[in-house]
Order: C-alpha cells, then structure tokens, then sequence
C-alpha cells in the first residue's frame, strides 16, 4: 500500500486528513463537552444558504458560505444562548431554511450550477495545495484561541455560573466558539464534505471523552485519533478501492462502537467488584 505514496493526490489527502483532524479534534472536543452537535449541524446545513446566495451574485461560494454560516452561528447561538427551551425546534428551522435557500438560489442561478452533493460528500482525494493553506490558516487561528482563552473556555463549559461569578466574559467565550465551529465547517467542509466533517467532529472526541475527563488530553487524543482514522481510511480505500470518505466514518463508527463496548465491560466489572 505504501505505493500509493508515489501519487501527489494521495500524499495532499494525507496532509488534508492530518489538518482536518486537528481542527476537528479540538473543535469537537469543544462540542462534545458543551453539547452543541445538534447546533453545529444546523450551522453546517444553514452554510448552504450562503453557497446558493453566492453562486446567484456571481461571487465566490466559499466566502458566501463563510459569512452565511457566521450569522447563523451567531443566530443559532443567540438561540441557544436565550431560550433553551425550544432552542432545538428553532435551529432545526433555521438548518431546513439554509438548505432550502441554497436549493432555491442555485435554481435561479444562470448557466453553471453547484452540485450540492458535491459539498455533502466532498472529495478528500481532490484536495489542490490551495486548499491545504487555508487549512493551515484555520489550525492556527483555533490553536492561537483555544490557547489564549484555555482557562476561560474551560470555566464555561464545565461551570457556567461560577465563570459569571468570577467575571468571565461567558456570552463573548461562547459567540467565540460558535463562530470558530461556522470557521471550521465551513473550511473543511470544502475538503472532505459535510458528512466527514461531523463524522470528525463528533466521533473522535466522543471516544477520547471515554477515557479522558481532562480537556487537554481529551483535545489531544481527539487529534490523533481522527489522523489514525483518516490515514487508514485512505489506505484501506485505495487498496480495496472504495470511497475514501465512506471508509473513513465506517472505521471511525467501529471504533466508536468497540470504545463503547469496552468501557460498558469495564463498569460491568467494577460493580462485581
């Protein structure tokens, strides 16, 4: 298999699912503890609104995309944030409405129309060099935050009142989060298509979560398990040539599985001791 090494695309894949992975890791683990899947789903399908809205202006899908998804994430998190009671039915409106406006956009568009499904499924193994730069960007930019605000986004995701207690800046910490979460969906989303993208975003820091109560370590571990998932999801699917993504969230899911198993036997075994 370590002749596949030989092909530019599949060695930009490796550095793509590399990059991928610490983005998600990190960002996951902020979603993980703080419980925000259902809301980063809804900022990843309410993204398609600014692709359909950019396509019809004749501007740039991506950057349509990224300022859409801002405004949702700071919308959904005003949600999240103010009426916790129906925050779930609200952004899982605002998600149904960003695809439809995606959807209806691109009808309207003249001559040459995205595939949505392209964005859905993407294509870990059409990565340009391009895009492994914005990448690049985008893992520095989270690591300078998380880095600089640590203490503060630990305080708020473990123990909201006594951060306000201690004067921490909680709506401004959690307006940050949402909007790096609409940054990195949006930006890996282009890589390796939405779908991956929650796959990464929930499935590697869920397992390190098992094992690891410290953020930290439950950021780290989230990492490298999301490049062990990526890189043998690459291998495996250019050896028995199956689709790269698909493999990828098959081999993570089974993971995921076998964590959960091993850790119900474990408790099973405490309590009969």
């Amino acid at each position: 298999m370590l002749e596949a090494l030989q092909y530019t695309f599949f060695r930009n894949a490796l550095i793509a699912g590399t990059l991928v992975s610490i983005a998600c890791g990190i960002i996951g683990t902020l979603i993980i503890v703080n419980r925000l899947v259902f809301l980063s789903g809804g900022i990843a399908h309410a993204a398609y609104g600014g692709i359909g809205i950019a396509y019809f202006l004749n501007q740039n899908p991506v950057l349509g995309a990224v300022i859409f998804s801002l405004l949702s994430a700071l919308g959904m998190g005003y949600v999240q944030r103010n009426t916790r009671e129906r925050s779930d039915t609200i952004i899982g409106v605002m998600w149904a409405i960003g695809m439809a406006l995606g959807i209806i956009f691109l009808d309207l568009s003249p001559g040459y129309k995205a595939d949505l499904m392209t964005y859905l499924f993407g294509s870990i193994l059409a990565v340009p060099n391009s895009d492994l730069i914005f990448m690049i960007v985008l893992d520095t930019l989270i690591l300078l935050t998380v880095t600089l605000l640590f203490k503060e986004i630990v305080a708020v995701s473990f123990d909201e009142e006594f951060a306000t207690v201690e004067n921490v800046p909680v709506s401004t910490i959690f307006f940050i989060l949402f909007g790096l979460i609409a940054l990195t969906v949006v930006i890996t989303m282009r890589l390796v298509g939405l779908i991956m993208v929650i796959a990464l975003l929930t499935i590697p820091p869920a397992i390190a979560g098992i094992f690891y109560k410290d953020m930290k370590k439950m950021m780290l571990a989230a990492v490298l398990l999301g490049i062990f998932f990526t890189t043998c999801g690459l291998f495996l699917s250019y050896f028995f040539n199956l689709t790269s993504g698909a493999t990828i969230i098959l081999i993570s899911g089974v993971a995921y599985g076998i964590a959960q198993i091993g850790k119900s036997l474990h408790s099973k075994r405490a309590l009969q001791h």
